[in-house]
């Protein structure tokens, strides 16, 4: 449905854009408003569709502290002693405050339609809010890299990898902090990052490709930021 609808949507701006140059004035006055009405009813279909991402995200937290406390309780009538747990993370890299949740989950939507500038602000109230929140941090940090604001994403990763103790988060903010140095050519410095990116979290494998991109193609670096773990959030 939705395709059909985009699909029709673009041969309409498309005809737009073919025809507006050598259109009389008031001809150009009517694809104006055509063009109006085609944002309109886009932005109608954003807002719906990132509606629909919060709605989803809030259930599916209900249903994940659902299953955690029924594992909870499963595991509290077979466990005969108590089993220490291994501490991968702290409670900054887990805990979202209810008041934030949903801007986030505004912010990501936002981030998985390419709307950078619009998911930064999201991410930034959250920060201004809660500062702890290492999750805003993280996608602040990349949304930044995407806006190729450098200065201001590593600044926010600099910040990630102080305050989280979680290695996959620790291996995208060393693995940020290496694109950034790769793009100012500072290739030395970037090769170090990597690796340490690759010592925090070995599954994760962006930071060994721009590794090898440094190491043997200097001149046309193909770098990976990690973004895309980002959309399994």
């Amino acid at each position: 449905m939705f395709q059909h609808m985009f699909s029709s949507m673009n041969q309409m701006l498309d005809q737009i854009i073919e025809q507006y140059q050598d259109a009389g004035e008031q001809e150009k006055q009517e694809y104006v408003k055509q063009m109006n009405e085609l944002k309109k009813m886009s932005d109608t279909f954003i807002e719906q569709w990132l509606e629909f991402e919060e709605k989803f995200a809030d259930f599916k937290e209900k249903l994940i502290v659902l299953e955690s406390n029924q594992t909870t309780s499963t595991e509290e009538h077979v466990q005969k002693f108590p089993v220490k747990a291994t501490q991968t993370c702290n409670a900054a890299d887990l805990e979202i405050p209810n008041e934030a949740a949903p801007i986030i989950s505004k912010g990501q939507g936002y981030y998985k339609l390419f709307m950078f500038s619009q998911a930064a602000v999201q991410f930034q109230s959250v920060i201004v809010q809660t500062p702890e929140c290492n999750l805003a941090r993280l996608f602040l940090g990349m949304t930044h890299m995407h806006l190729q604001n450098w200065n201001e994403a590593q600044r926010h990763f600099q910040l990630l990898i102080a305050l989280t103790d979680f290695p996959k988060w620790l291996a995208m903010g060393y693995n940020a902090l290496g694109c950034i140095q790769a793009v100012h050519m500072n290739l030395a410095q970037a090769e170090k990052l990597f690796k340490k990116a690759h010592d925090a979290c070995p599954s994760f494998k962006d930071p060994l490709n721009n590794l090898k991109s440094c190491q043997e193609t200097p001149q046309q670096l193909s770098l990976y930021f990690g973004s895309t773990e980002l959309c399994c959030l």
